[in-house]
């Protein structure tokens, strides 16, 4: 890959892609690697592009329709170089997406394809690097005065609370950690007691909507850091002081503070019953970004499987991951918990972090947030009464 792409800080979020990635394809690509391992034989990619290959086969492969497939390869063809003799644009993707789906040892993933494992390797590098760039601004954003308007009105519908914008959840990804300056950083304490062996990861921040689709996202930042030390690294707690969320909500979960913007549960021992009921409706919102992590990693195996991707590297994988999954969820290609059930692995970060917090009340930022919480929770029980 390119010097330019590889110096990249790791931690990235939604607003921090550059216009000079978009260079680093091509020099990148220019290096040819050609098809060298078909043998003369009829190859398994081959029979998967065919006309006649059955829809729901190719979804099962892919985690996507073939319509679908066809929008990525036709939107990332002008940033990925292509001549007579270099990798196709539509294989280069399909090497991409196959191992995103199914996290296969490249050893397989050459063997379907007909190429090198370093050639499938890099093409999954390139197309991650040109699906943040080049689709990340399209398919993931923070919506418009319209989009917002909407998302407001659906999760008031969903729970009762006014205002809110998005609901906010941090997963866990596993990575290798760097040999230095600290690994330790990495070092998931309570991954490592859930399963006996050392655990290392990254996380993933993200914003959701009322579709479950991703609007906001930071990525990359070390697997001992709590949820609200990753809120605080975050572009989006920058764009919140500097007057974003003004009037609105965003809810959270236990682990994170409460403040002007984030909305939080009760976090007590003894709650009062009009606490308890706000708490549920919190849940409620909740359950939708949590719901969607799970559909992420469900449809990408490869953000539950030990990665064998550099640091610098990963934060382009998962955040191409999070792009797909918005582009399958918008079109209709939805999970398929039938037939990836089997495959889906829920995310234990969460659930058990909120029974661990209730010793005392989280932090809280501010007193105006907590009169605001109370005067919302207040009128949850007035209006559940009549």
């Amino acid at each position: 890959m390119t010097d330019r792409r590889r110096k990249q800080r790791f931690s990235v979020d939604e607003d921090g892609c550059s216009d000079d990635e978009v260079s680093g394809f091509h020099s990148t690509d220019k290096r040819k690697t050609r098809n060298t391992m078909s043998g003369g034989r009829r190859l398994w990619w081959d029979e998967c592009d065919g006309s006649d290959y059955p829809e729901d086969e190719f979804r099962k492969e892919f985690r996507m329709t073939k319509s679908t497939f066809e929008l990525v390869c036709s939107e990332l063809r002008a940033v990925i170089f292509e001549d007579d003799e270099d990798i196709p644009v539509k294989k280069r993707v399909a090497v991409c997406i196959r191992r995103l789906a199914t996290a296969e040892p490249f050893r397989l993933v050459s063997k379907r394809f007909g190429l090198s494992i370093p050639a499938c390797r890099e093409s999954v590098l390139v197309v991650c690097s040109a699906i943040r760039t080049v689709l990340m601004p399209k398919y993931l954003r923070w919506p418009d005065k319209n989009s917002l308007r909407k998302t407001k009105q659906d999760f008031e519908a969903i729970s009762g609370i006014p205002n809110v914008v998005g609901s906010i959840s941090t997963t866990h990804i596993p990575a290798t950690p760097p040999s230095s300056p600290s690994p330790a950083a990495y070092f998931n304490k309570k991954q490592t007691e859930q399963t006996g062996k050392a655990s290392y990861t990254v996380t993933l921040q993200g914003v959701i909507n009322q579709n479950g689709f991703f609007t906001d996202v930071s990525i990359g930042w070390p697997g001992s850091m709590s949820d609200a030390q990753v809120l605080q690294k975050s572009a989006l707690f920058q764009r919140a002081n500097g007057g974003l969320f003004t009037g609105v909500w965003v809810v959270g979960s236990k682990g994170y503070p409460l403040m002007d913007w984030v909305l939080v549960p009760y976090n007590r021992r003894r709650l009062t019953w009009t606490q308890h009921g706000f708490n549920e409706k919190i849940g409620e919102i909740q359950r939708v970004a949590k719901e969607a992590c799970r559909r992420l990693k469900g449809r990408w195996l490869c953000l539950q499987k030990s990665s064998d991707f550099k640091l610098q590297d990963l934060g382009f994988v998962v955040g191409a991951c999070c792009v797909l999954h918005n582009i399958c969820e918008m079109r209709g290609d939805g999970f398929d918990s039938d037939h990836w059930g089997s495959e889906f692995v829920v995310d234990e970060d969460e659930e058990e972090e909120e029974e661990e917090e209730m010793a005392g009340e989280a932090d809280s930022r501010s007193v105006s947030s907590m009169e605001a919480r109370d005067a919302i929770a207040h009128n949850l029980l007035h209006h559940a009464c009549y």
